[in-house]
């Protein structure tokens, strides 16, 4: 989940351009988005490309796994589902059962 502290995430778009390396090392740093205003209203939101990627495969993970909750049937166990989403998503095959 992203944490958005409007004390210091929301920022002019002014601000970003006159001081655009600060932004970045703060993006990198904190992994954060920043929204940016214009006229006081919020027109973009900027990440750090790590940090997107990593939302964007928690947003896709989410979906996938509302889509498969619709599916009608009987279900499948999960470590089926889990394997073939890390499969799909990251080209990981199904891990093998460790026993203890």
């Amino acid at each position: 989940m992203i944490d958005v502290d409007v004390s210091v995430d929301i920022q002019p778009l002014t601000a970003f351009k006159r001081d655009t390396v600060k932004f970045a090392k703060r993006l990198r740093r904190s992994r954060k988005p920043i929204v940016l205003t214009v006229e006081g209203k919020a027109r973009f939101v900027v990440f750090d490309a790590e940090a997107f990627q990593d939302w964007k495969e928690q947003v896709e993970t989410v979906l996938e796994v509302e889509e498969a909750l619709k599916e009608e049937g009987e279900g499948r166990p999960a470590a089926e589902v889990f394997a073939e989403i890390r499969k799909k998503r990251f080209g990981i095959p199904h891990r093998a059962s460790r026993s203890r």
